[in-house]
């Protein structure tokens, strides 16, 4: 029959509710134990409530329970009927009470009026101790009503509890509306601070995982731009020195001697990278483009121009002159690189164009925003660009060639003596 297989399921669920809820204990007493030992503070706040803890308030209809078997209650099948239907009530509604969409179901709140609907019949018909299904129906309604109306729910009920005790057993038992508003409240309150706190804890534990991403991820990409750039100005240089030793030695010995300052600069840089320091400087990585293109026979071109640059863009301006430079030289067979950096009132662009028939590392055409650019380096640097506010295309140049622009929004940047030294050399220039 239908509703047999629904009591099995729902004791199924119960059951398993039970080893779970013991399993959590297990594993709560164990942290709890290792807590004590190295004499730190838990942070395990233990198993998350269950239906199971608010059963044993069932003992609060003992007494009714006791006047059925001793034959004192008039029309004891009529009390025995709506004592088991309370019961099976209470035990329906607070199980699905810890369980938000269950909670919030229609099905829920009907249970739970009809639960008021017993109570009044009985503590009406019977008095005396049955008027105890009041706090049992206030830990209930405490149980499921966690919102903006839990006080009009919890003062109406209150009232209903004790006009009914009124009229039942007079004033002597106005301490059963006390104790259903007691126990509608607290329910409500101990709940709802157990799942706020648990919430709390969880957010806590994303927010410390997406930290952990974000580091690693920014781990990641200066590590690819770092290593990338440097291992190609070095394999660059090498291939300089190596055509240049027969016929001039002093100038391979030059290029060896740059080989050896950009391995040194490079393990700096890791250093600074690793431990989240590192800040770029535009105007040095301007020199290192220009030494890298020549040395790879590219005849580099830099125009720069507009106000000095606040830290964070010239940095964020420096990954990208790196990425884009070592392209140029791996991928674009160019003979021509041009590097210029404009300024405006509100954007600061930088544009880095060659000649090559190459792709500059990409087959990308578009905006960073609209499309997605191939290649980690710059994959890394439309994130890095993008969480500041700004943007990177890149594509083949109308004019031939690959280009790759990028775009950031002005920050006010004061004018520092560093800053007007910075910008007495925004002159344009050509090597």
């Amino acid at each position: 029959m239908t509703w047999m297989r629904g009591i099995t399921c729902q004791l199924q669920q119960w059951k398993a509710a039970r080893a779970q809820w013991k399993a959590d204990m297990a594993e709560f007493k164990v942290a709890q134990k290792e807590a004590r030992r190295k004499g730190e503070r838990p942070e395990n706040p233990g198993p998350p409530p269950t239906g199971f803890s608010l059963l044993p308030w069932l003992l609060m209809g003992m007494g009714s329970f006791s006047n059925l078997l001793q034959g004192k209650t008039s029309n004891p099948w009529i009390g025995g009927l709506g004592l088991f239907l309370f019961n099976s009530l209470y035990i329906y509604v607070v199980f699905r009470s810890f369980v938000k969409e269950k909670r919030q179901a229609v099905s829920t709140l009907v249970a739970l009026i009809v639960m008021g609907l017993i109570t009044c019949g009985l503590a009406l018909g019977y008095g005396g101790s049955w008027l105890y299904f009041f706090p049992l129906l206030g830990l209930a309604t405490g149980a499921v009503v966690r919102g903006p109306r839990l006080g009009q729910v919890g003062l109406a009920l209150t009232t209903l509890a004790a006009a009914v005790s009124v009229y039942r057993a007079g004033w002597d038992a106005i301490n059963v509306a006390y104790g259903t508003f007691l126990s509608t409240m607290v329910t409500a309150a101990i709940l709802s601070l157990s799942e706020a706190v648990r919430e709390l804890r969880a957010a806590r534990e994303e927010l410390a995982r997406r930290a952990v991403e974000k580091e690693r991820m920014r781990f990641s990409r200066d590590l690819h731009d770092l290593l990338g750039h440097t291992l190609s100005v070095i394999v660059v240089k090498s291939e300089a020195a190596r055509r240049l030793a027969p016929r001039d030695m002093d100038a391979a010995l030059d290029q060896i001697a740059d080989i050896e300052s950009v391995g040194r600069q490079a393990l700096t840089e890791i250093r600074e990278a690793v431990t989240g320091y590192r800040e770029g400087s535009l105007a040095t990585e301007l020199d290192r483009a220009r030494s890298a293109l020549s040395a790879a026979d590219i005849a580099p071109v830099v125009r720069q121009s507009g106000p000095p640059l606040t830290p964070q863009n010239e940095a964020l301006l420096s990954w990208v002159v790196r990425e884009a430079v070592t392209n140029v030289i791996r991928h674009s067979g160019a003979t021509r690189c041009e590097i210029t950096l404009d300024g405006v009132l509100d954007r600061v662009r930088l544009t880095i164009a060659d000649d090559g028939p190459g792709d500059g590392g990409t087959a990308a055409t578009g905006p960073a925003d609209a499309i997605g650019i191939g290649g980690a380096g710059l994959k890394g640097l439309t994130e890095r660009l993008a969480t500041a506010g700004g943007s990177l295309r890149a594509g083949p140049s109308p004019r031939g060639g690959f280009k790759v622009t990028a775009e950031l929004p002005v920050e006010a940047a004061e004018l520092t003596p560093s800053g007007v030294a910075a910008s007495g050399s925004t002159a344009p220039r050509e090597p």
